[in-house]
């Protein structure tokens, strides 16, 4: 099955598939909103996912079809409301 973009252009079922808490491939990605070495944050057709961990890395990024691949140390995977999601302020970046 495919969702339909706001941008017209098909994305795929919505996947996440862990490897020993050292790799994690992500289905379904419409955008990356942001991310360092311990957050990413995606937004997926299903909402935003939020992936915590530490020395986290982005190995692959294909936004045609809407792949990605973070490896590092994964310690949580939680899905967002859309209220929860905030921008990052650069103080609050500094001083978190």
């Amino acid at each position: 099955m495919e969702y339909q973009t706001s941008y017209d252009r098909p994305v795929r079922d919505h996947t996440l598939s862990m490897d020993g808490r050292k790799r994690l491939d992500i289905t379904g990605v419409k955008q990356v909103d942001r991310f360092d070495n311990e957050e990413f944050l995606l937004e997926t057709s299903m909402g935003f996912l939020a992936v915590r961990g530490h020395n986290l890395q982005m190995k692959n990024l294909d936004v045609e079809d809407g792949n990605v691949s973070i490896t590092g140390r994964i310690d949580d995977i939680v899905y967002l409301d859309q209220q929860t999601v905030k921008p990052k302020s650069l103080i609050g970046k500094l001083f978190k």
